[in-house]
């Protein structure tokens, strides 16, 4: 599927769903008496959507690529201190609470991987560089497809005269 804004991007989408419970979670004083270890839960899961972001907006594979592992990386940082937040003196309330958002960083990181990893095979350079030749190309790909799997389900297996043949022969 292609995606003409960020906005729609299913992997950006749960990165806001992860924000918002992180909000929920740093609310609790036993996690702001912490230190700063709230306002980098914060500072992090935000840079996770915002880097997504921001790399789609750029209009080049290459850098969509580098801002995805970006924010891959601060999904990382957020599980890090997901991970130290539960086993910290006085937090033993919010591990019910750490345990669920720890599966959605998970989640994330593995499908800006997919993400970085489809996108290292292709050989489009980004919207930047499509031409109006090759944008239509580009926009076309994904309704051949459709259109071809489509057409799969009205196709019949022939069979040759020769093959009816060597039916009968084998029933003789």
């Amino acid at each position: 599927m292609t995606y003409d804004r960020f906005e729609k991007l299913p992997v950006r989408n749960a990165a806001v769903e992860l924000a918002v419970g992180i909000d929920q979670l740093v609310q609790n004083r036993a996690l702001r008496a912490k230190g700063d270890l709230a306002n980098q839960l914060e500072r992090a899961t935000l840079s996770i959507s915002n880097n997504i972001a921001e790399g789609f907006e750029r209009g080049k594979t290459s850098k969509l690529i580098f801002f995805i592992y970006v924010a891959r990386g601060s999904a990382g940082e957020v599980r890090s201190a997901l991970q130290v937040a539960s086993r910290l003196t006085g937090t033993e309330s919010l591990k019910p609470q750490i345990d669920r958002l720890l599966p959605q960083c998970e989640s994330i990181s593995r499908q800006l991987r997919g993400w970085a990893d489809s996108l290292q095979n292709t050989d489009i350079k980004g919207q930047r560089h499509l031409n109006d030749q090759s944008r239509a190309e580009w926009e076309q790909g994904p309704r051949r497809e459709a259109f071809m799997k489509y057409l799969a389900t009205f196709r019949k297996p022939l069979t040759t005269s020769e093959d009816e043949g060597n039916d009968l022969k084998s029933e003789i």
